[in-house]
Formats: C-alpha cells, structure tokens, sequence
C-alpha cells in the first residue's frame, strides 16, 4: 500500500472568488481588486472592499510595477518544496497602485536588496495549473547603466 503524498504547503487552493486572479497570473497578469464605492484598489483577491466593506469590487490589471516594502532572506527551511529554493527572499512589495502584497524576491542576491528599490512583476509556475507573481528589479530607466 502506498502512502498518499501530503499536499504542497506552497500551493494555494483557488475557489469561485481567487480563480480570475490565478487565470491571469497563468497569462502572465497581475490582478488586483477596485472598489467602485469608495475607489481603492486593495490585494488579494476577495468578493467585498476591505475598506468600505462594499461588494462593488472589480478585478483590474496592475502596472507590474512595486517597490520592496520589507524583506528577509531565508536560509534555513526544512518543509518541501521550501528546501530546494534555499536561500529564498520572502518579501513584502508595494504594488504602484497602493497595495501590498507578499511575494518573493528573484534574479537578485540578497545583498543587492534596498527597501524603496523599484520591482517589476514577473511570473513563476507552481504547478501546472497554477502560476504565481513574483517580483525582480525593476529594469534600468533608458539611458542608464547596468
């Protein structure tokens, strides 16, 4: 008898209410949520603003573009699949329209990191039906220096 694989701590669950949100991350979209009523845009994906609590709530395409709120790099986890991504950074990103949201950091040493650094989204598969927003360094403004 084999034993059942446990379920991957990684992977969110989608419902009725999340599933626009990962269709268009798969797209290579990021999505976030914008209440009529009261005009804030707000992440993560919820049916009601948590501002106003209004139900008026549209899902709209973000810029992509954030800067790094806060971050820790991560050397040290044992649970799968964390262990083959050592070291990771788990960082919080300020979305250019308001939110922020929790993500990870890629294609940049820890050391490189700076709070208030430009980010641009980029995507990352976690399985084959799900893909999540991750964020890099912003590319450099036309005419400057890598």
């Amino acid at each position: 008898m084999t034993t059942p694989a446990k379920p991957r701590s990684d992977v969110p669950t989608p419902d009725d209410d999340t599933q626009p949100y990962w269709d268009a991350a798969r797209e290579g979209r990021l999505l976030l949520a914008r209440c009529a009523a009261c005009g804030r845009a707000h992440h993560y994906p919820r049916p009601f603003c948590p501002f106003c609590w209004s139900a008026d709530v549209a899902p709209e395409e973000a810029s992509g573009q954030a800067t790094l709120y806060t971050h820790s790099t991560v050397y040290m986890n044992d649970l799968a699949p964390f262990a083959e991504r050592l070291p990771y950074v788990a960082a919080v990103v300020e979305l250019a329209e308001g939110p922020r949201l929790m993500t990870n950091v890629v294609d940049c040493a820890p050391a490189g990191l700076r709070i208030g650094m430009p980010l641009q989204v980029a995507f990352t598969p976690l399985t084959d039906e799900l893909t999540a927003p991750v964020f890099r360094p912003a590319e450099p403004l036309s005419g400057g220096t890598s």
